[in-house]
């Protein structure tokens, strides 16, 4: 695979349709060489290719997915009783981010 570029960089940002300055250009680069050097140590693995992808980490996984079965939701009044604080139809949270109004 060949290396990335400056020029590849910017036509994949172009036709990503987001811009890049010259040192975001830069940090994709330095990101792209430490993805290249990772998979240069693993292809350096002996026996690499003699191992099978895999589709889930465990052998035995299976999925079935259960029936849709529709349900009819909890009015707003009994889920508010479950709420120490509320006003109108909204619950009231204490502030955690920011300054306090000493409330």
């Amino acid at each position: 695979m060949s290396k990335f570029t400056k020029e590849l960089v910017d036509d994949y940002a172009e036709k990503l349709l987001i811009g890049l300055s010259d040192e975001e250009n830069n940090l994709v680069l330095s990101e792209f060489d430490i993805i290249d050097q990772n998979m240069d140590l693993i292809n350096k693995i002996p026996n690499i290719s003699e191992v099978e992808p895999m589709t889930h980490a465990l052998d035995d996984f299976s999925f079935i997915p259960r029936e849709d079965i529709s349900k009819d939701s909890p009015s707003i009044t009994e889920l508010l009783q479950n709420c120490d604080c509320y006003e109108d139809r909204e619950v009231k949270v204490p502030k955690v981010v920011g300054e306090s109004d000493g409330a």
